[in-house]
């Protein structure tokens, strides 16, 4: 490694987009990129029925191994290897499989409360959160848990009733309080330009890792202002009502 990992948090509500961040921030640095999804560090609860482990509060920071988490992370800043366990979501429980992990120049850890445990926060170097309307993160988890993940609807619906909104105003929502950058509209294309331009230079060892939430608002802010400055003019193209990528008229992102 050319220097000591580079580590980010990216927290946010289920269906934020919280993945397509992370892969759109890190996208050009190939191999020098280590990612942890918070999922595979649930408790395992091998010793529960399938029945019972369904009952299981997912989105309450308890139903995280959160030592194992720090201990692993540990490792990997000082160049050790780890066995990261797996999750499988048809099963509600850890699987047996183990994915050995390398250090990297950078380290992610995304997942809805990656930003919740004060040691963890601590060893980061940046703290994200994806900020996205409720409706179309419910949307987005519905797709996913039915689709991908081969639940019914109605499963679907009253856990995200029960557990998931109510756990997400409790703990979730308020944890973007850490957060050194909020990213509005899940993977806002000038933030995310922002970021993977800073993280690039982190990696070149061209910067100082002085990342402060005031200093990158406000670069951010600035440029918002040059983006409408150039939209608004008629020879550049696009619309600026309409967001996105005049060339394609999509989002940046399709979220998790």
């Amino acid at each position: 490694m050319t220097i000591p990992s580079f580590v980010i948090g990216i927290a946010g509500g289920t269906g934020a987009g919280k993945t397509t961040v992370s892969r759109l921030v890190t996208r050009n640095l190939g191999d020098d990129v280590t990612r942890i999804p918070l999922d595979n560090y649930y408790e395992d609860r091998s010793e529960l029925s399938i029945e019972e482990r369904r009952e299981i509060n997912y989105d309450h920071p308890s139903a995280f191994e959160w030592d194992l988490l720090r201990e692993h992370l540990e490792a990997l800043l000082e160049g050790q290897s780890i066995e990261m366990p797996t999750y499988d979501f048809e099963v509600h429980n850890r699987s047996e499989e183990r994915v050995t992990v390398e250090p990297t120049d950078v380290i992610v850890l995304e997942g809805i409360l990656a930003l919740h445990d004060e040691g963890i926060n601590s060893m980061m170097d940046l703290r994200l959160y994806v900020e996205t309307d409720a409706d179309v993160r419910i949307l987005r988890r519905i797709r996913r848990d039915v689709l991908d993940r081969g639940r019914d609807l109605e499963g679907v619906i009253d856990q995200y009733l029960s557990t998931v909104k109510p756990m997400h105003e409790r703990f979730i929502e308020p944890s973007k309080s850490h957060a050194d950058l909020i990213i509005p509209e899940g993977a806002n294309s000038v933030a995310i330009d922002l970021i993977e331009e800073k993280l690039h230079a982190e990696v070149e060892g061209d910067a100082l890792r002085n990342w402060e939430r005031g200093s990158l608002e406000r670069e951010l802010a600035e440029k918002r202002s040059l983006d409408v400055d150039v939209d608004s003019d008629p020879a550049a193209g696009g619309d600026p009502a309409a967001g996105g990528d005049p060339a394609t008229g999509g989002d940046a992102g399709t979220g998790e």
